[in-house]
């Protein structure tokens, strides 16, 4: 369960690499994923909502029985 969120993390770091914030602003990763400006396609907002829900599954426990949802 510890690798189920990897290919969300993936995704995510790949649109945030094409957005305008880190290829113009030559900010961070985490920088950018901490925004919600305009410079951050709406795509890359629901995948770290995504990518956030996951990684709260991993903590709660009824989830860490069943396991994370679709993912």
């Amino acid at each position: 369960m510890s690798k189920s969120c990897k290919g969300l993390a993936m995704e995510l770091v790949k649109c945030l690499n094409e957005s305008d914030c880190v290829k113009v602003q030559k900010r961070s990763y985490r920088e950018c994923a901490k925004e919600k400006s305009p410079l951050i396609s709406s795509e890359c907002v629901g995948l770290r909502e995504t990518y956030f829900n996951c990684k709260r599954g991993q903590v709660d426990m009824r989830a860490r029985i069943r396991g994370n949802k679709g993912y």
